[in-house]
Formats: structure tokens, C-alpha cells, sequence
């Protein structure tokens, strides 16, 4: 076991090559995360001592269930354009979030609005290939433990996973395109970030997102997705907006007018 990162109230370690976090107890769910009542003060390097957690009430966390039919799909869609008309109750949009609003988003992700309209304009041409390509490019962009333009790629990939699963869109070339980006990702950014996208590519994310993807497609009342939505974007500094922006974008293929320079 090893010590990767330290943050103020959470620690991330390597445990037989694979990565996990162990968060305060009302953290968000997440796949990789352990969350406990007591988070223990380590050290960086190799961890040497034995690490004890009851588990006698532990509980394993399993996401909301993903879209499955045709159906669910056009309700997915049909929500997305609900969740759009609503943005300003969930706050001031940040990172890539400004997009939804028709506004270019702050510096440094300003000169990359172009591009991340280049990626979803080709999720609305069935191109996954051209995504991918357009996606490369912002890997790794943006300051914090997952960039935005991770957050951003990690969840329109996880939207495209869904409409494929629902048949809506062909599996193999977005499979392929997503294996580029896996790829790319160990040497654009950091190992972090890098396994938080793999997991994205594999349709699996933290819970509010998995939620709020229950919710439309399952055509849920408003206040269901719409409290989705709101825990989505409290996570990290931009991160879950920069997840709801991927998610919605490659859903619906194009923002509002006037995102992109």
C-alpha cells in the first residue's frame, strides 16, 4: 500500500495497483471511495503499518441503474433540454459550466471552448472518432486534482456509453474512441485524474451523476433530477459542473448560442 496524495480531509492511496480514497463519512459515493468516520494521518511514501476499519456496518454503494432501451434514451434527451431551462437554480455556473449558458468560461479554459464544442458537435454527428480527436486536446487542462477538461471528456464519454447501451448510438467506434482516450490520458495527466477518467470511460462516476442520468432517463419529477443536478456541481471547485457541461453537451450535441468564441 502506498500513499499517493494527501488533501485536507482525504487521502489517496495505491493498494495492489489499484487506486482508492479514504473520505469523511458524508463524502460523495463513489466507486473508488472508502468512507469513514475516522480518516488516519499518513505520511507520504510506502505504508509500512497495518490500517484497521470495522466493517461490520460498512455498506457497498451501487449506482442508480443505467439506461437501458430506446425509450429511456429520448427521455434522457428530453431531460437534458429540462435541466438546461433550470441551470441558474443550481448557482453560478464554473469551469466549463459557463457553457450551458451560452458564456465563454474563465481563464485558463477560455481559449478551449472552441474545442470542447468541436467534441460534442461531433457527438451529434455520430463521430466518435472526431471526438476523440477534439477531446485529446483537453486532457489534462485546467488546475486542480482532476481538470476540468478531464471532468469534461470523463463525462461526455459517460453519456455516450449510455445512449449506446440504449442502442440510441453504435457501441464499437465509441468503445474504440474511449480506449484512444484512455490511452492518451497516462501521459496528458496525472494519475489521479487519470484513473477518475478511466472509470468515467467505463460508465462508472460519482453518485449524484449516475443519479441525475437515472432520473431523466427514467422521466422522474423535476425536483428528483433537479436535486441530482445540484449535488453534481458541489463537487470539487468546477469539477461537477465541468461533469454536468460533458454530460448534457454529449447528450444534446451543441450548447446554448454563444458559448464558444
Amino acid at each position: 500500500m502506498e500513499l499517493i496524495a494527501t488533501l485536507s480531509r482525504s487521502l489517496y492511496l495505491d493498494v495492489s495497483g489499484e487506486m482508492i480514497w479514504l473520505g469523511p463519512a458524508e463524502s460523495t459515493l463513489h466507486g473508488r471511495a472508502v468512507l469513514t468516520a475516522d480518516v488516519p494521518a499518513l505520511s507520504a511514501g510506502p505504508i509500512t503499518h497495518r490500517l484497521h476499519f470495522d466493517l461490520i456496518r460498512a455498506v457497498e454503494w451501487q449506482p442508480a441503474e443505467a439506461v437501458v432501451t430506446r425509450a429511456d434514451a429520448d427521455r434522457l434527451l428530453e431531460g437534458c433540454r429540462a435541466i438546461l431551462t433550470v441551470v441558474p437554480a443550481l448557482g453560478t455556473p464554473d469551469g466549463f459550466g459557463a457553457l450551458l449558458v451560452g458564456a465563454p468560461p474563465g481563464f485558463p479554459l477560455d481559449r478551449a471552448a472552441a474545442r470542447a464544442q468541436l467534441v460534442v458537435q461531433a457527438c451529434a454527428r455520430g463521430d466518435a472518432a472526431g471526438a476523440a480527436t477534439a477531446a485529446e486536446g483537453l486532457l489534462g487542462l485546467g488546475p486542480g486534482l482532476t481538470p476540468a477538461g478531464d471532468d469534461f471528456v470523463g463525462a461526455v464519454f459517460f453519456a455516450r456509453r449510455l445512449l449506446a447501451q440504449a442502442e440510441a448510438a453504435p457501441a464499437e467506434p465509441w468503445r474504440e474512441a474511449a480506449a484512444f482516450i484512455r490511452a492518451r490520458a497516462g501521459d496528458r495527466t496525472h494519475r489521479i485524474s487519470a484513473a477518475l477518467l478511466g472509470d468515467l470511460l467505463d460508465g462508472a462516476g460519482y453518485a449524484p451523476l449516475h443519479d441525475l442520468a437515472s432520473a431523466l432517463a427514467t422521466a422522474k419529477p423535476p425536483h428528483v433530477a433537479l436535486d441530482a443536478a445540484r449535488r453534481l456541481v458541489r463537487i470539487g471547485h468546477s469539477s461537477g459542473w465541468d461533469m454536468l457541461t460533458g454530460f448534457i453537451g454529449a447528450c444534446l450535441g451543441d450548447f446554448p448560442s454563444g458559448a464558444s468564441p
